[in-house]
């Protein structure tokens, strides 16, 4: 190669014939023509062997007026001349034949279905015809297989033949987005007898669906510094936007024209709009204006559907006033639509996941932890926090030894119920101390960053599925007690002592696998994220979630009831067959009193088998309202009281000794002859 020239455009951007705005793809062809995806000017240009001028043979100013593109990005011309254009704006393949324009790949708009393409930049095709697409918006290269059947086996006899006239009178649509409505057109409804390949021709091939062309609705607002923020594409960040809802009256075809001195872009959203994915529910989107000035789109909206429209620009940092006007078979009445769906997720944008229901201590505490901060640096709240919860671990500490104080009497254990209550103490303090080592796990890791990856997913697998392992335990625990109590009362003196030893040693043997089956779910399903939150700095924040399909989800909540509300209702039933049971037994052996004044004497003697279990299961509704919230519940707008019920909810681990040790004259008697006993072992 001795020299080189220049083989088409002028070195001076422009839209002239001989000029060039971007180019971007070329085919030269075997007769040396040079084809040109024009991308600034919007076409593609053929520049024939040795000429300088171009022409037009796709978009902006072409002979046929029936496409226009949007930066096209790449062409293909194979052997039969037939030319393949990929148009990056409209998120298109189209293909110009000998019947003229049509699309092969995009037709439903952008998305990431199999059938749709986000920002495609370029694509190749092989010997057999395969097409080859960058889909960058959707990170993968997607690979469009030939079918020689959909080109052959076609009948050429002419079956049905429809003429018609369009005329001034016809229904109106826009050709284009950015076009003034002008072209007539008719539409035709085909009823298929058989199926199979079917070739149509007509003459223009473009046809529309009529909507009226009758401005119904305008609504007038500006996009402000004040406005709200998302990320149109994970690449650039804050563009401003304003959320309207539509109510749509009647069905039909409706035309959305946005007017503004900015480059405006106004996209349709079914049922919600999430700032986080702005690629979910995504009905309709215009990516570009013509001009600056006018965005046109059309879509079907039903009268049956929440529809939010979603105005922004098409440049980060964009703010000024604009104006929607609707057009269609009737009014669209349209209002500003407020909503904050961030607390749903967790993360930043393009960079989020979304929460589950429920809210945990992670949620509580995650915003109001300092990273990279002393203890002594940390907010009023934190330490307060950490002062209740190393309280809260010396109050169980102190109710778990005085009540194995109390129940190693061998006494005591004769039966079934000191059994229960001897593991009971045990568990009591194994929740307590796991509470607490959920607090400073969520605290420390949070507050110092540099802790190992593997400790921290190992925590997050871990620690809370233990937690609520101990805590199921304790409480059922309980309720094994009661249970035993009442069998006591309906047997008297039929009671088997040995019989209710063995029972209990099986169960407690039993009861922890069952328990860690009902929620084996939890530790699968748990998983540790990282969230980069700055862009020009390592700056990393990581998530403990859960995340539940809606299957695992219900049953999630299943045994969440279960196991908080069935103790406490097996213990409230346990106490009243005990008042009525006994009522009942001595109003047989003492027939001076009434059945009613023995039920009224034995409420008086075991009240406290009443009080207790509605007191625990007060305090365990905090922990199940709490599971139970949405997971768009924002815990920073109201944390004190979140910290306040998550923590009390724990408060009936600590009152083993105070619920059954102290109303009872028995144990409390064992419990002084024991404790006196262990004085005396340790001065000797």
């Amino acid at each position: 190669m001795t020299s080189n020239r220049v083989a088409a455009g002028t070195g001076i951007r422009g839209s002239a014939s001989n000029k060039l705005n971007l180019p971007r793809g070329i085919f030269v062809d075997v007769n040396l023509d040079l084809y040109v995806a024009d991308c600034g000017n919007h076409r593609v240009q053929l520049f024939q062997s040795g000429e300088s001028n171009g022409i037009t043979v796709a978009g902006n100013d072409a002979s046929n007026s029936t496409i226009k593109l949007q930066y096209p990005t790449a062409i293909i011309l194979d052997a039969e001349k037939y030319l393949f254009i990929l148009d990056y704006g409209t998120h298109q393949i189209v293909i110009l034949d000998l019947n003229g324009f049509r699309c092969l790949v995009g037709r439903y708009g952008v998305g990431s279905q199999s059938n749709q393409l986000h920002n495609a930049f370029s694509f190749s095709s092989d010997r057999s015809g395969n097409m080859f697409v960058t889909d960058s918006g959707n990170h993968r290269i997607q690979k469009f297989q030939y079918l020689e059947e959909s080109c052959v086996n076609t009948s050429s006899v002419v079956q049905t033949t429809y003429a018609s006239e369009l005329a001034t009178n016809s229904s109106m649509y826009f050709l284009w987005r950015c076009s003034e409505p002008g072209n007539y057109y008719e539409a035709m409804q085909v009823n298929v007898i058989r199926s199979g390949l079917y070739t149509f021709f007509n003459y223009p091939p473009v046809i529309r669906l009529k909507y009226s062309s009758a401005v119904q609705s305008n609504y007038l607002s500006a996009l402000t510094t004040n406005s709200q923020t998302y990320s149109r594409d994970c690449r650039k960040s804050n563009y401003y936007y304003e959320t309207i809802r539509m109510n749509v009256i009647e069905t039909g075809y409706y035309a959305l024209t946005s007017s503004s001195s900015k480059d405006t872009s106004v996209d349709i959203y079914k049922d919600d709009f999430n700032p986080m994915d702005p690629s979910e529910n995504l009905l309709k989107r215009d990516y570009q204006a013509c001009n600056y000035e006018n965005v046109r789109l059309i879509a079907y909206l039903h009268t049956d559907t929440t529809y939010i429209l979603v105005v922004t620009t098409s440049s980060p940092n964009m703010t000024g006033l604009f104006i929607v006007r609707t057009s269609g078979p009737n009014n669209i009445t349209l209002n500003p639509h407020t909503q904050n769906l961030t607390s749903c997720f967790i993360g930043q944008k393009c960079q989020f996941y979304k929460k589950s229901i429920g809210v945990t201590l992670d949620d509580i505490l995650r915003e109001e932890i300092r990273p990279n901060m002393t203890m002594t640096d940390q907010t009023v709240l934190m330490k307060m926090s950490a002062a209740v919860t190393m309280i809260m671990f010396v109050g169980g500490f102190i109710n778990s030894v005085l009540s194995l104080i109390t129940f190693q009497n061998k006494d005591l254990r004769q039966a079934g119920c000191g059994i229960y209550l001897l593991a009971s103490s045990i568990t009591s303090f194994l929740t307590i101390s796991m509470f607490t080592v959920k607090f400073w796990f969520v605290v420390l890791t949070q507050m110092n960053l540099s802790v190992r990856l593997s400790v921290v997913r190992g925590g997050c697998i871990s620690i809370e599925p233990l937690l609520k392992l101990c805590l199921y335990l304790d409480a059922w625990l309980n309720a094994c007690v009661a249970i035993e109590r009442a069998i006591l009362v309906f047997k008297g003196i039929k009671f088997n002592k040995q019989k209710s030893q063995c029972i209990a040693r099986w169960i407690i043997a039993i009861l922890p696998f069952c328990v860690m089956g009902s929620i084996i779910h939890e530790p699968i399903h748990r998983e540790l994220y990282e969230v980069n939150t700055e862009t020009d700095k390592v700056d990393i924040n990581r998530w403990c979630l859960t995340r539940y399909s809606p299957a695992i989800q219900q049953y999630n909540t299943i045994i969440l009831f279960f196991h908080l509300v069935g103790p406490c209702i097996i213990n409230l039933c346990s106490a009243l067959f005990i008042i009525f049971g006994s009522a009942r037994q001595r109003s047989t052996a003492q027939t001076r009193q009434t059945l009613r004044e023995h039920v009224y004497n034995q409420f008086s003697e075991h009240k406290q088998l009443l009080i207790s279990p509605v007191i625990l299961l007060i305090l365990s509704l905090p922990r199940l309202i709490m599971s139970m919230l949405s997971e768009c519940v924002n815990p920073s707008n109201h944390r004190l009281l979140f910290i306040f019920g998550y923590f009390i909810s724990f408060t009936p681990s600590m009152l083993i000794f105070i619920v059954f040790v102290l109303p009872s004259a028995l144990y409390r008697k064992t419990f002084q002859e024991s404790f006196r006993r262990w004085r005396r072992l340790i001065h000797q």
